[in-house]
């Protein structure tokens, strides 16, 4: 074996095991939040549909897009979950109007006290809007019912990754909770004729 050969046998050695020690440390999963433990919203429709039409800008100030688990995805899976078709025309739809976190960024303390204070540095303000809706086989809207959840968080300087995406995760299934408990309020108020 020739010095260059040995050379690049030894260089794809350190990269397995620098591969290998990487995938060990792996940072703890997040469970995806769902509802389908819930009793089911019989409705007498032929479908049910789910749409999102929240488009994320991807890019600060706004960070759902580094959310462990998606505030949009997490509204859709509430439409996926709760909702069921038990009739023969008109559909359902779940609408995600919006899904958005923005982060803002939060005065610190300067000069000496700066050193000894451990300040808040940032506030996630988060929203999920979502609308459901019945149509009839024609198209035509019958009823609508709609909710907003907003949670505002702020976080120490120091804060770790893991702490920081455990507050998010925490402030997403805060908001769906309210969701599911406002929507399905709502429902059952305004869509009564049509759950079965």
């Amino acid at each position: 074996m020739g010095l260059g050969s040995f050379k690049t046998a030894c260089l794809a050695f350190v990269a397995i095991v620098v591969a290998g020690c990487a995938a060990e440390v792996q940072k703890p999963g997040f469970p995806q939040i769902s509802f389908a433990h819930l009793q089911p919203i019989s409705l007498n429709v032929a479908r049910v549909e789910v749409e999102n039409r929240y488009v994320s800008p991807a890019a600060r100030p706004n960070v759902e897009h580094e959310f462990p688990v998606s505030p949009a995805a997490v509204a859709m899976n509430w439409g996926r979950d709760r909702l069921r078709a038990a009739g023969a025309s008109g559909v359902a739809r779940v609408v995600v109007r919006r899904a958005s976190v923005v982060e803002v960024p939060l005065k610190r303390s300067e000069g000496v006290k700066g050193l000894f204070t451990r300040d808040q540095s940032e506030r996630y303000d988060a929203v999920i809007d979502m609308m459901a809706e019945i149509r009839d086989e024609a198209g035509n809207v019958r009823v609508t019912v709609e909710s907003t959840a907003k949670r505002s968080r702020t976080v120490s300087e120091n804060i770790s990754l893991i702490e920081r995406e455990k507050v998010w995760f925490e402030m997403t299934e805060a908001m769906m909770s309210d969701l599911n408990m406002a929507l399905e309020n709502q429902m059952r108020i305004h869509m009564k004729a049509w759950i079965r």
